[in-house]
C-alpha cells in the first residue's frame, strides 16, 4: 500500500468522522451555480513523509504528476505569476485580462533583498545558503507578506517552507493555512517532495522527510461523495520517483527531468467541481 494513501484516506476518515461544519456560517468560497460551497474541517493536521522510502503519491486516484511539476516549476523557477507562463489552466479562474494572478506566488520569491553576502530572491538564498551555511537553522521562505496581500487575486494557501540539514539529509516543512484536501492535498505533496529533492540534488544532499502541517484541513460538501468512494478502493504499491542525476543547476530542471516508474492507479473519471 502507498503511503500516500494511508495517510490520505485516514485523513478524510478523521474529517468526515471528527470534523466541524461550516454551515451555519457566511462563507466567502462559491459553486459555479452561485450556490455557497460548506465545508467540514479538522484544525492542525501533520503528515510526514520520507522520501527515503517511496514517493507520496495517490494510487487510489491518478496525481497528474507532470502537471504538478509544470506548476511547481512555474512559482518556484520561473518565479512568474502569469498563467501565459503556465501550461495548464488551474490558475486561469484566479487570473485577470493580463493573466496576472496579483502579486502572489512566484512573485513573491522573486522579491529580492540586500545580504551581507550580496543581493539575493527568497529561492537563491536558499539555494546559497544549503551549499554555504547548511547548520542554519534560518533557511526558508514566506509568501505570505501582508503588505501585498490586498494585490493578490488569491491568498497563498501553502504559504512558507522550512528547509534543515542534518547530516547529509535535507528536511523541510510544508506550512499550509488551508487545504482542500480532495482536490489539492496530493497535488501539494507530490509538488514539495518533488522540491525537496531539486533543492537537494543541487546542493550534494539528500532529500529526507517531507513534514506537512495544514491548519485548516477541510473537504467541501460536493466532494464527499467521491471521497466515500475512494473508500472502497485498494491502494497499490507506490511507484518509484526517476530524476536526471546529471542536473547540478536548480534553474536547469524541466518537467522531464523527473519521471515515475511503475505508476500504477485506479481510473478516476469523475470531474471534481472546484469552489472558487
Amino acid at each position: 500500500m502507498s503511503r500516500a494513501d494511508e495517510i490520505f484516506l485516514s485523513n478524510c476518515r478523521e474529517i468526515l468522522e471528527n470534523g466541524v461544519w461550516d454551515t451555519h456560517l457566511e462563507v466567502r468560497p462559491r459553486w459555479e451555480d452561485g450556490t455557497p460551497a460548506h465545508t467540514v474541517k479538522k484544525f492542525g493536521i501533520v503528515n510526514r513523509y520520507d522520501l527515503r522510502e517511496e514517493f507520496p503519491i495517490l494510487t487510489v486516484r491518478r496525481t497528474a504528476f507532470k502537471s504538478c511539476v509544470d506548476e511547481l516549476l512555474w512559482i518556484w523557477q520561473k518565479k512568474s505569476n502569469n498563467v501565459h507562463d503556465l501550461s495548464s489552466h488551474i490558475w486561469d479562474s484566479w487570473a485577470d485580462e493580463s493573466g496576472s494572478i496579483g502579486k502572489a506566488y512566484g512573485y513573491q520569491l522573486a522579491k529580492k533583498a540586500k545580504y551581507r553576502e550580496g543581493e539575493f530572491d527568497q529561492v537563491d538564498r536558499v539555494l546559497f545558503d544549503l551549499k554555504h551555511n547548511p547548520a542554519s537553522r534560518r533557511i526558508l521562505t514566506n509568501l505570505y507578506n501582508f503588505e501585498d496581500l490586498h494585490e493578490m487575486n488569491l491568498y497563498p494557501c501553502a504559504y512558507s517552507m522550512t528547509f534543515n540539514v542534518s547530516g547529509n539529509t535535507l528536511n523541510g516543512i510544508l506550512n499550509q493555512r488551508s487545504q482542500d484536501m480532495l482536490t489539492a492535498n496530493n497535488w501539494n505533496v507530490v509538488q514539495y517532495a518533488i522540491l525537496l529533492k531539486m533543492f537537494a540534488q543541487v546542493s550534494g544532499l539528500v532529500a529526507g522527510e517531507l513534514v506537512h502541517v495544514i491548519a485548516d484541513a477541510h473537504l467541501y460538501d460536493r466532494h464527499i461523495p467521491i471521497v466515500e468512494e475512494l473508500f472502497k478502493r485498494e491502494p497499490k504499491p507506490a511507484p518509484k520517483l526517476i530524476a536526471d542525476e546529471s542536473v547540478t543547476d536548480f534553474y536547469r530542471f524541466t518537467t522531464d527531468s523527473f519521471r515515475l516508474e511503475n505508476y500504477e492507479y485506479w481510473p478516476f473519471d469523475i470531474k471534481i467541481p472546484v469552489a472558487v
